[in-house]
């Protein structure tokens, strides 16, 4: 009795039996995958797709496949269900009935491995395990005797977490559209079909493909021009006696015309002027067959040039370096240098060696509709152009569905973006052709940059981004969303990385008993914690986190139900957790993302615990207060420049004056060469004085000041101007706010609301008006209007009201400063159309 391998349960059933004259073949394992707890869950589910399954070979007798439903081995016939998944393992077992040396041939070296002879006694059976990781698709192996194939069996391996007809398909095909030949690797456990493509320029793993497929056709092209090759006959000249010359054509006339001296007199001559003269030489006409034509320079041509290319693939396949990932098979290295010798035979045999070289272009008949030339003109088209998926006439190993996975999460990210954000960045994507299969390149993070129509600030997504200036250890996640927000020198970055892998939370698991429903695994989580951890930046202080969030993507597409998993309320709670991601899966991710790009930076720094610029929130909540004060006169304001100081009548004074740390001068029209406010100092003493205490601007007066000392004046980079409006005595306001100002009734803002709408409108324009209910600032009591472009936007009583003409929308107070991005998109909306 043969036992069953290391790495295979008892629940493992026949699921394969195969009977001819030759041989027992035989496969066992489980009929289910991971997702389900046995094969009674998996019976139960309505599953509609069916596999692929196909056996040729001498003298079949029987096939026999695992039947689902009735649980038990049938005759083999079309619509059967999966059976064979990726992670699988599955065990091979042939028999031989007689005494051929039998052997297994599958075209990837680990597979051919796996499967070895087996000595029992005095008979033997070749026995193995087949274990298929995340590679999904057809896999052919081959039962051989000596040189011959006797049996061909093909399988198809579906994967556990994709609907392989549904959303894997789906996503071969949207990283094919994106980067053409990106999904196809050189040589995998298992297969696509493919068709032939008319234009692009195809990979080293379609060039092998394309030859294999049509290697012998072109050969057989090949003799077929040699048998009846495209011949010319050309006319040669050749010396020859006077008496040799027959009929002369116009070269051997003008030869003879520029020759006089070769002509003599005889008897019986050419008469010429009175005399009778013959040539003692000249040149004589001669036709003759010659093969070395256009049309043969060119086929001899591309043999050369598939040589030349087989050369360069069987450097590649032998090359020791790992990152091609393929293995040096000496199987491989034989297929493709015998190739090589029957092109190389062919260009080397005496018909070939006569034939020259090509010199020109070429457009012929000949190569279009002659046997044999239409042939190998034909081939030579299709190995030399690509392949696309979704075929039927060749077998193209694609990468592994963990990497395809990792590629179409950046690649589909970047059209997400692409949808509502304008791509600024042209040079998004950097390949590497150089090996036998395209990758995306790594050692240049591939990088999309979008802008927001209205505002204007950049939104960066970057595959891969090594992060290496750190305190512990480089880090390089999968793809990082920067975004821009207006007032900040640094961006707002969530890393969103690709999981391959999936709890399926199977009945009595803990994952079960703590989520209730799929999700993504608990060890992914973890590894978000440790991004956000591990990237921080220091600013002449601590430390602080330069990511704000971090999501798992992983395989799943029931978006409504995942609402409910603990991983994804912890988004809201902790900006990270796990979202599922699937082409038919889109929503959640792409809701997640526009409200990180939509809401306002404050938004983003309470969401997050102790980011980059937290330190600088924190200053703003507790924000230094700033005296606005109004100066009357030019000497006035010369006079506070120079001496450093600012005063003001006491009774001019209002409660809150003393929280001011900071003075800013507002001159009266004429009072400075510009009107508005233009500079800020420091507070570093007080004084109550008498006026004629005041030195610098003399004045008989006794009545009482505060006198302002100053450490030194500040420029702003930006003059805020009146815009209509003024200040009689003076006004408070904070240092942010002045130095962010652009005119004058932006310094009035005092409620939480009133900032709030402000600095949204700040991120949709630089030119904001204010209406006052008076034109002096300090005598205003409230803002009655903002207006931006065409839009008016009013606070009225606990509503927010936003009129564009006759058009008004109406929202709470409360959702401006619990839900300012939901406003936020109001206006862009409102700005996008002429409806509201």
């Amino acid at each position: 009795m043969v036992l069953p391998p290391s790495g295979l349960a008892r629940e493992d059933v026949e699921l394969v039996h195969i009977e001819t004259k030759h041989l027992t073949l035989v496969i066992k394992g489980k009929p289910y995958h991971e997702q389900y707890k046995g094969l009674q869950q998996y019976r139960k589910l309505d599953f509609h797709e069916s596999m692929e399954f196909l056996v040729r070979g001498e003298d079949i007798l029987e096939v026999k496949i695992f039947d689902i439903d009735q649980q038990r081995l049938v005759e083999w016939s079309e619509g059967h269900r999966p059976i064979f998944f990726e992670n699988g393992i599955y065990q091979i077992i042939v028999s031989p009935k007689n005494d051929s040396e039998l052997t297994f041939y599958h075209e990837y070296p680990s597979l051919r491995r796996a499967v070895d002879r087996v000595n029992i006694g005095s008979q033997y059976v070749l026995m193995g395990n087949l274990h298929f990781q995340n590679e999904v698709g057809l896999s052919t192996f081959e039962i051989r005797n000596g040189d011959k194939v006797i049996l061909e069996v093909t399988i198809e391996i579906f994967p556990t977490k994709l609907n392989y007809k549904e959303d894997y398909q789906k996503l071969l095909q949207e990283v094919s559209d994106e980067i053409y030949n990106l999904a196809f690797h050189f040589i995998k456990k298992t297969y696509q079909r493919a068709k032939a493509k008319l234009d692009g320029t195809p990979s080293r793993s379609e060039f092998f493909r394309l030859m294999e497929a049509h290697f012998h056709d072109f050969l057989q092209a090949i003799r077929q021009i040699e048998r009846q090759p495209h011949h010319q006959h050309v006319t040669t000249h050749v010396k020859a006696r006077g008496d040799q010359l027959g009929r002369l054509d116009q070269k051997g006339r003008n030869y003879l015309r520029k020759r006089p001296q070769l002509f003599c007199e005889v008897h019986n001559g050419i008469k010429i002027q009175h005399r009778s003269l013959m040539p003692v030489s000249g040149l004589k006409a001669k036709k003759e067959l010659t093969y070395d034509t256009l049309e043969n320079r060119f086929v001899k041509w591309m043999m050369a040039r598939l040589i030349d290319k087989l050369h360069d693939l069987w450097e590649k396949v032998q090359s020791k370096n790992k990152r091609y990932e393929v293995e040096a098979d000496p199987d491989l290295l034989a297929k493709i240098m015998n190739m090589k010798r029957a092109l190389e035979a062919k260009t080397n045999n005496a018909f070939w060696r006569t034939i020259g070289k090509l010199d020109r272009s070429i457009m012929s008949l000949v190569l279009q509709m002659a046997p044999g030339y239409r042939d190998a003109y034909q081939i030579f088209l299709i190995v030399t152009r690509g392949l696309a998926l979704q075929g039927k006439l060749y077998q193209m190993s694609v990468k592994d569905v963990a990497t395809l996975y990792e590629y179409w999460t950046f690649l589909k990210l970047g059209q997400l973006l692409g949808k509502k954000y304008k791509l600024i960045s042209q040079d998004i994507i950097q390949v590497n052709r150089t090996g036998l299969f395209v990758n995306l390149e790594k050692n240049r993070s591939a990088k999309r940059i979008y802008e927001h129509p209205h505002t204007g600030e950049k939104i960066i997504l970057t595959y891969q981004k090594y992060e290496g200036r750190l305190p512990t250890i480089p880090q390089i996640p999968d793809t990082m969303l920067s975004i821009e927000k207006k007032g900040k020198d640094y961006t707002f970055n969530y890393i969103f990385d690709a999981k391959y892998r999936i709890d399926f939370a199977v009945e009595g698991s803990s994952y079960q008993k703590r989520y209730h429903i799929p999700g993504p695994m608990e060890e992914d989580i973890n590894t978000m914690h440790r991004y956000r951890d591990s990237l921080v930046v220091r600013h002449n202080g601590p430390y602080e986190r330069t990511a704000f969030g971090a999501y798992v993507l992983f395989p799943w597409y029931d978006e409504d139900s995942y609402q409910d998993h603990k991983l994804y309320k912890s988004i809201n709670e902790v900006n990270i957790g796990g979202l599922p991601f699937l082409p038919n899966a889109t929503r959640l991710v792409e809701q997640l993302i526009e409200r990180l790009i939509e809401k306002s930076p404050e938004e983003l720094q309470q969401e997050g615990i102790l980011p980059q610029g937290i330190m600088e929130e924190w200053r703003s909540s507790f924000d230094e207060k700033v005296l606005v004060g109004m100066v009357p006169s030019a000497q006035n304001y010369h006079t506070h420049l120079k001496h450093r100081f600012y005063h003001i009548p006491v009774k001019r004074l209002k409660k809150g004056w003393q929280e001011a740390k900071y003075i800013a001068l507002y001159p009266k029209q004429g009072a400075a060469p510009v009107n508005g406010v233009a500079c800020f100092g420091k507070i570093t003493d007080v004084k109550f004085v008498k006026r004629y205490e005041i030195n610098e601007l003399p004045k008989n007066s006794s009545e009482e000041y505060v006198r302002f000392e100053i450490e030194s004046w500040h420029f702003l980079k930006d003059i805020i101007r009146p815009v209509g409006y003024g200040i009689s005595v003076y006004t408070m306001t904070t240092l942010n706010t002045l130095k962010e100002a652009k005119e004058l009734p932006e310094l009035f803002m005092k409620s939480k609301e009133e900032i709030t709408l402000w600095r949204m409108l700040r991120r949709l324009s630089d030119r904001i008006r204010f209406d006052l209910d008076d034109r002096y600032l300090d005598k205003a009591s409230k803002i009655t209007a903002y207006r931006i472009k065409d839009i008016v936007i009013k606070l009225e009583g606990e509503q927010l009201v936003i009129t564009r003409g006759t058009k008004r929308k109406t929202l709470s107070i409360d959702a401006l400063l619990k839900q300012p991005s939901m406003v936020f998109k109001e206006m862009v909306r409102l700005m996008d159309s002429d409806t509201i």
